[in-house]
């Protein structure tokens, strides 16, 4: 909890249980599942027992959000989702009938983009990508 409570002070925000609870879900969470809505985050307090309610996660993850702790993402799943914020590079996958989100890296399609936006005239500053796709048949 510790750790916790130095990330919640060096972000600027007053250490609560609601956030030290909240950014423990966020920081626990597996590799399948790091992209968590804030209605994730609150069935996963409910699951471990603590009394935090819906809006009191929205605010907290809201606040997370301003303070660089969390990335929003606004897929076309309908609602936004949460992941810690990262230094490292990455694009997402969403598969439209699952909802999993599947982070990954391509040096290929990273170099590309530069290349793209040199050929027209600008310099890459940042930039998103999100393939939609669904699991192919094995007919």
């Amino acid at each position: 909890m510790a750790a916790e409570n130095q990330e919640l002070r060096n972000a600027g925000l007053k250490v609560t249980l609601p956030r030290i609870k909240i950014l423990q879900i966020l920081e626990s969470a597996d590799p399948g599942s790091r992209h968590m809505s804030a209605e994730d985050v609150y069935r996963a307090l409910l699951q471990s027992g603590e009394d935090v309610g819906l809006a009191t996660v929205y605010r907290v993850l809201t606040q997370f959000e301003t303070a660089g702790i969390v990335t929003r993402h606004n897929f076309e799943t309908g609602h936004s989702m949460f992941e810690i914020a990262k230094d490292d590079h990455h694009d997402h996958m969403v598969c439209l009938s699952s909802g999993e989100v599947i982070e990954f890296s391509d040096s290929l399609i990273e170099e590309r983009q530069r290349q793209i936006a040199q050929e027209h005239g600008f310099e890459l500053i940042d930039h998103s990508l999100v393939l939609y796709v669904r699991k192919s048949s094995d007919d």
